[in-house]
């Protein structure tokens, strides 16, 4: 019997890529994919897809969907709660280990691995420590196809956002910006790929603005790991919209 998983997915690129290698895998059950979302605008979290198009992905890769809905603007406190109350009700369904498309960034790694250690579960990271272009490299060549929906513009501007991720796109990226975006430089929508039965179709929508201010701590924490993840935005992000078919 294999061992209960969540898997944690954004809707993007390495939540795809990840997602097909546990699968490849055959180590891990996954019970569900799991996708926090902007409860206001009813939107991926970041990513600023919508929940319309998080379910198509759900149904066409055949998994179910858990969505946990996340308060526009919340403090770190009512984001954990939320958080610790999806876990709680996952853990209690078998689950024993959740799953992340992370890559480097230990400081997110060591938060992640904190909040599930008092849930009594597990952190699994199928990409760790590979090499960005290597993984990009692999995505394209397995097959799959996504979308830029937003871009930092403390990276990007806004001419990158509706580009297919392909070699074109790789030899445009500034230097400093990760191939894999694992900084926030960008966010993408995976339509189509070797995990899905079927494309996710979506018309062009508009471009979209917005600048944010993080969460605020309001209780003490037994961890420093919240540090650099939670922290005001300086920058702004463009967005944009795609709409189901």
């Amino acid at each position: 019997m294999k061992t209960k998983a969540v898997f944690n997915w954004s809707s993007g690129k390495d939540s795809a890529l990840a997602l097909y290698k546990v699968i490849q895998n055959q180590e891990f059950e996954i019970t569900c994919l799991l996708t926090s979302v902007n409860q206001e605008f009813q939107r991926i979290s970041m990513h600023g897809v919508r929940v319309a198009l998080l379910k198509q992905q759900a149904q066409s890769i055949g998994l179910s969907l858990e969505i946990m809905q996340i308060p526009e603007m919340p403090s770190m406190d009512a984001y954990e709660d939320v958080m610790n109350e999806t876990l709680t009700k996952l853990e209690n369904q078998g689950n024993t280990y959740s799953i992340f498309g992370d890559i480097f960034l230990e400081d997110l790694r060591k938060y992640r691995e904190y909040q599930l250690e008092k849930l009594g579960m597990k952190a699994v990271f199928p990409l760790w420590k590979t090499p960005s272009i290597d993984l990009i490299q692999q995505f394209i060549t397995l097959g799959f196809k996504t979308i830029v929906v937003c871009v930092n513009e403390q990276f990007l501007d806004k001419s990158f956002l509706g580009r297919i991720i392909d070699q074109d796109f790789i030899n445009d990226l500034p230097e400093s910006v990760d191939v894999c975006g694992e900084n926030g430089e960008f966010h993408t929508f995976t339509f189509d790929g070797p995990i899905f039965s079927k494309p996710i179709l979506f018309d062009i929508g508009d471009i979209v603005y917005r600048k944010y201010q993080g969460p605020k701590q309001e209780k003490s924490s037994n961890t420093n790991c919240e540090i650099g993840i939670f922290d005001p935005f300086k920058f702004g992000f463009w967005y944009l919209d795609l709409k189901p078919k």
